[in-house]
């Protein structure tokens, strides 16, 4: 990103005052950031123990087989072979899910999806374990894949639960009602990778009384604890999953498909037993996006104005359910966007496939559906002739007006003041021929490209996704903050996966009791839940625990000084560790108020209850909305296909700045994963198999292809019912993001853009 770029990134409506140096509002870095660049932070690949063993798993090399028998008596003779497991070595539940319990720890009879796992084994060495899994003879019978979602419905079950994961047939107003413009498309959108970037690792260590523990970078380890109990057959107090750093997370970190057979391995051997998995099975084995197909009608007036959308959602779970239930609701309930539709009637479905695994990335089901809607308003601007922009102001949501799900937004909802301020932001200036700006055209410096051959296009889209659980999922969090000789401590099971919690729970705690010394303890299962690190919900729930425990404690800091002075702790503040009263009477600093005690407290959040979408997709499903708004100029050769996105303008309702070089991070990161869903990333699969599964053939984006984002506009309209009043802040932006640039290709080609990422075929020729 270009400097004057950065400066934009802090730009906000109206003038700001200088932030301070901690608490809310302060650009606090994070504590561990040093140690990551410097690389010598420890992850869960970096860890050893005393007799360790090494794990390796056999992976099936098709999409759908019977398995007929497993030979592992080669593998066991091996030298250095310390265990061979099974599905028969399984002392529990041979299945798990976060949702479901649908997906084999190990296929024993039937093989759904390439690389899903059969056996694993445990080694002296990593090669003699990687030989050894090799070494297993499986005997398949080939069965033919089913790996056309639409397909699924005809096609013989493919799982005991029957191909339909869930289907929402949402209906909202009259369904006779017209427009006098109709326009219809069909849209597609690929199958994305989380791609993270460390290696997906674990150690699992056997226990004395016959528990195990295991360290992993778990993004929500008390339900990958007690799923993995659940298999090892154990209560959940003998299984502990220990964190380790976390380098980065967009969706479900680690797969708890290779957790439970390490912990399997480490219980049979009673050594500690480390797998790090290859970047082939990270592709192979940890869920993706949905591919997605949708089809949209969409009726308008001859202004403009939204009567009716129409749509068929439909997802690709993949071979197991995992949350496709809830990626399905979120498509459903935002197909129309965050635009006023007096009648809504969208039916969505999410089935099984002989396909890769679909689970939770960041934004799901939002994102698919946005490149729909959005592409869908270009076509009636088109139709009827008017800016773009102007027909989405005419449409937009704001605070007061109903979903179509029936559910009232009462948060704030600014999306006209989002468009019109990337709207009104300069665009950047065009390119020029000359030679030395050639890195301009869309191939780069040695690209093939002539400039007479490239048109600009400027694009727009609006997005929205739901903050926290949904449909009467509990959100719950606790968090314990202890204080003894200067020094806080937070002590609370949210999982840091670079949302900045643990940065937030120190300025907390700093804005609350005035110390500037706050340490956040590190994260195991024997601390109270704090739910998974999904949908903002550590910077909402986690978040408000920590803060709530602060005050519980500066309460009891603060108690004995009010009744030794006669007055109520509300008329004492805490600034820059020292304590006063509004008179100036009582002027102390903490560390003397303390006099060596230790203050604790333990406190949780608990947001206000939702309930599940209904028969017909009615209900208060979301706690929370976020919205945001972006401009894409992109640059496209007509001929050869190539775009090269210019520039991002965001405008983003916030809630609140709690740490300014956090937030611009996040956002900048988020639409930096929506350009790739836009341009390159898709996982590709022939009849089910995965082709090229590495980073050479799924291409993700590089410093070299992050266009210049703009945060032009940060709205701080507080969300009242949301502790600190902010928002989630990384997931709109890669909702948005492919919609915006999709939306700048039609711009500059004036073809259809109607699949995601965009194949240069769809961006050759004008008009």
């Amino acid at each position: 990103m270009s400097n004057d770029a950065a400066t934009a990134t802090t730009a906000v409506d109206g003038p700001r005052q200088e932030p301070p140096a901690h608490g809310l509002g302060a650009s606090l870095p994070p504590a561990d950031a040093r140690a990551k660049a410097e690389g010598t932070f420890p992850y869960a690949s970096d860890l050893w123990a005393e007799g360790l063993l090494w794990a390796a798993l056999l992976r099936s090399p098709h999409a759908h087989a019977r398995v007929v028998s497993v030979d592992t008596s080669a593998a066991a003779a091996m030298p250095g072979v310390r265990a061979v497991v099974t599905a028969d070595d399984i002392p529990g539940d041979r299945a798990y899910g976060r949702r479901v319990a649908d997906r084999p720890v190990f296929a024993s009879e039937v093989v759904r999806h390439h690389g899903e796992a059969i056996a694993a084994v445990a080694a002296d060495h990593p090669d003699t374990a990687r030989l050894a899994a090799a070494a297993i003879a499986v005997e398949y019978e080939l069965l033919d894949p089913v790996t056309d979602p639409e397909q699924a419905f005809e096609a013989p079950p493919l799982h005991p639960d029957g191909n339909l994961v869930r289907h929402i047939p949402l209906s909202y107003g009259d369904p006779e009602a017209t427009g006098e413009v109709v326009v219809e498309g069909l849209y597609r959108i690929g199958r994305q990778d989380p791609a993270p970037i460390g290696a997906e690792a674990g150690l699992a260590v056997p226990r004395p009384d016959g528990g195990v523990e295991i360290y992993t970078a778990s993004t929500d380890p008390h339900t990958d604890r007690d799923l993995a109990a659940a298999c090892f057959g154990l209560g959940p107090d003998q299984v502990k999953v220990v964190v380790t750093g976390v380098p980065g997370a967009t969706g479900d970190r680690e797969d708890p498909g290779f957790q439970i057979p390490l912990g399997l391995l480490a219980l049979r051997t009673g050594h500690p037993v480390k797998l790090t998995a290859t970047r082939e099975e990270s592709f192979l084995g940890h869920p993706h996006r949905h591919p997605t197909l949708l089809r949209y009608r969409h009726h308008a007036d001859a202004e403009g104005r939204l009567v009716k959308v129409e749509a068929q959602v439909l997802l690709d779970a993949g071979a197991y359910a995992d949350d496709s239930a809830e990626s399905l609701a979120a498509a459903v309930a935002f197909a129309c966007g965050p635009y006023v539709v007096p009648h809504a009637f969208v039916e969505g479905w999410a089935v099984r496939t002989n396909n890769p695994p679909s689970g939770h990335v960041r934004g799901e089901g939002a994102m698919q559906v946005c490149a729909a809607y959005e592409a869908q308003m270009d076509k009636i601007a088109s139709r009827l002739g008017l800016d773009p922009v102007e027909l989405r102001l005419r449409n937009v949501l704001a605070t007061g007006d109903i979903l179509p799900t029936g559910q009232t937004v009462t948060c704030p909802a600014p999306v006209a003041e989002l468009l019109e301020a990337v709207r009104d932001f300069p665009l950047p200036a065009l390119p020029k021929d000359a030679p030395e700006d050639e890195w301009l055209l869309p191939g780069g410096p040695e690209g093939a490209g002539e400039p007479e051959a490239v048109r600009r296009g400027v694009g727009y889209a609006l997005g929205m996704v739901h903050m926290l659980g949904a449909e009467g999922a509990d959100e719950v969090s606790t968090a314990t903050v202890k204080v003894h000789d200067g020094v806080a401590t937070v002590i609370c099971a949210a999982v840091e996966t670079g949302s900045g919690f643990s940065t937030l729970a120190r300025q907390v705690v700093q804005e609350t009791l005035g110390i500037e010394d706050v340490r956040v303890a590190s994260v195991d299962t024997d601390q109270p839940p704090a739910g998974p690190a999904a949908h903002g919900r550590h910077t909402w729930v986690s978040g408000g625990a920590v803060e709530r425990a602060a005050k519980m404690v500066r309460t009891q800091l603060l108690q004995p000084l009010a009744h030794k002075f006669g007055m109520s702790t509300e008329l004492l503040q805490i600034t820059d560790g020292k304590i006063t009263s509004y008179d100036g009477v009582l002027s102390t600093t903490v560390t003397e108020a303390m006099d060596g005690k230790e203050l604790w407290a333990t406190a949780q959040c608990r947001p206000h209850p939702t309930e599940p979408l209904d028969e017909a997709g009615q209900g208060d499903a979301f706690v929370g909305l976020a919205f945001c708004a972006i401009r894409a100029v992109v640059d496209v050769d007509i001929e050869l296909g190539s775009v090269r996105v210019v520039e991002l303008a965001v405008a983003q309702d916030v809630g609140r700045v709690l740490n300014p070089a956090q937030l611009a991070a996040r956002i900048e990161a988020g639409v930096t994963q929506g350009v790739g869903a836009a341009l390159t990333e898709n996982l590709r699969t022939a009849r089910g198999l995965v082709r090229h599964p590495d980073l050479t053939g799924y291409a993700l984006p590089t410093a070299l292809d992050a266009p210049d984002i703009r945060i032009v506009k940060l709205v701080e309209e507080r969300d009242v019912v949301a502790p600190f009043g902010a928002k989630a802040a990384s997931a709109v932006p890669v909702v948005t993001s492919p919609a915006a640039v999709a939306s700048a290709v039609r711009a500059a080609t004036g073809r259809p853009v109607n699949r995601l990422p965009i194949r240069p075929q769809a961006a050759v020729g004008n008009g």
